[in-house]
């Protein structure tokens, strides 16, 4: 085997299993080159391919059991911590809404495919209290797929697998350092652009003791509540007045927004 799979090749599963285990806590690990390389393993005789995919796909159901839970428990504070940890963390919840409003329990099939989902979908399901039984099942299901995607391809391709991990063994720390560097350009910009999208917000934002003010002194204010169908049934409650309209009704309801006066909108 490369050089480039050692640790692999000596630990085996157990890295495999804790690889998993902690990309989809929300760690920093990729995940998908160790499924690549244990199904490249397993083509090369070095690894079991069923016992890999079963390790893997037992961890992702571990962790994302744990953030159901979590979100069972915490609610939607959860949604929050992962807002300020995630790099697009307002597309990302809204996308994972999104696809829970269309699909329901089957999105979770598809959630580790798209970027952002698969941290988020887990605590989800919890905060919209879906059964513990039917959650096991639609995301055992879709680790399964998600995990053996990856080996799989890395089983059948293999010896190509091995050419460019021996390839890139002989870049050696430069290699590494071109990742690093990659990776942190990545953080970096996507840092900047959320920072310059945070200034332009905060012009135009009060807080909600200055709204709280407004109402107490009688200001004849509309208030539009924009949060998410699903965030809605979560937390019915509403501010006394306010219109509840959903972001994808703008364009069809947009009249019944009185032009007079100032607009406030709050969301999530």
């Amino acid at each position: 085997m490369s050089d480039a799979l050692p640790f692999l090749v000596h630990h085996g599963y157990s890295v495999l299993f804790v690889g998993v285990l902690a990309e989809q806590l929300g760690l920093p690990v990729p995940a998908a080159p160790l499924l690549l390389a244990a199904g490249a393993l397993a083509g090369a005789g070095q690894l079991n391919l069923a016992v890999a995919i079963g390790l893997a796909a037992s961890a992702s159901l571990l962790s994302d059991s744990f953030w159901y839970e979590l979100g069972r428990r915490r609610g939607s504070q959860v949604l929050r911590f992962l807002c300020r940890i995630a790099l697009e963390p307002d597309s990302c919840v809204r996308r994972t809404e999104d696809v829970f409003a269309r699909h329901g329990a089957r999105s979770l099939i598809v959630a580790k495919f798209i970027p952002g989902l698969s941290t988020v979908a887990p605590p989800l399901a919890g905060i919209f209290r879906m059964r513990l039984p039917r959650f096991v099942f639609f995301d055992a299901l879709g680790s399964l797929i998600w995990v053996g995607s990856y080996a799989g391809l890395g089983f059948v391709f293999s010896g190509e697998l091995e050419r460019i991990g021996a390839a890139a063994a002989g870049l050696g720390t430069r290699l590494v350092g071109l990742l690093v560097a990659g990776l942190a350009a990545y953080v970096g910009w996507k840092y900047l652009q959320r920072q310059r999208f945070i200034r332009r917000l905060r012009v135009a934002r009060i807080t909600a003791d200055e709204l709280k003010s407004k109402l107490d002194a009688g200001e004849n204010v509309v208030i539009v509540d924009l949060r998410h169908s699903l965030d809605f049934e979560a937390e019915p409650e509403m501010i006394p007045g306010a219109l509840l309209l959903a972001p994808e009704q703008l364009e069809a309801r947009h009249n019944e927004i009185p032009r007079d006066r100032d607009v406030i909108l709050y969301c999530t």
